[in-house]
């Protein structure tokens, strides 16, 4: 994803405080956060259905620049009642601290969404 794309998907996400627990969900794709302020605890998410080799990163945004925060880990893919997705067990961020006005944001290689959530005091 280019610059420009990705500053655009920052502006059009609406604003998710991590300092609360927060869910955003954007397409076939949902982020939840777990954080206070400017720190954030826990991060992970899921994607509406599955399929073999389906992997996930976390990133962040910054005036722009986005720069990845972890490395592709595996979906676990799950069924219950008839839904059918793929999800990532959250990632221990133990509190890492991020700059105000950071997005924070999941990637999925097998879909094109990538909610953010809005990082501030």
């Amino acid at each position: 994803m280019s610059t420009p794309a990705l500053l655009a998907l920052a502006l059009l996400c609406p604003a998710v405080p991590a300092h609360a627990d927060a869910t955003k969900v954007a397409g076939n794709v949902g982020l939840s956060v777990t954080g206070r302020g400017l720190s954030v605890q826990r991060a992970g998410g899921w994607m509406d259905g599955h399929d073999t080799g389906v992997r996930a990163r976390l990133y962040t945004v910054y005036k722009g620049g986005r720069t990845d925060l972890t490395r592709w880990k595996d979906a676990t893919p799950r069924t219950v009642g008839i839904r059918r997705f793929s999800d990532v067990e959250d990632w221990n961020l133990r509190g890492r601290r991020f700059r105000n006005g950071t997005w924070l944001c999941i990637q999925f290689n097998a879909s094109d969404s990538s909610p953010c959530a809005r990082i501030h005091r």
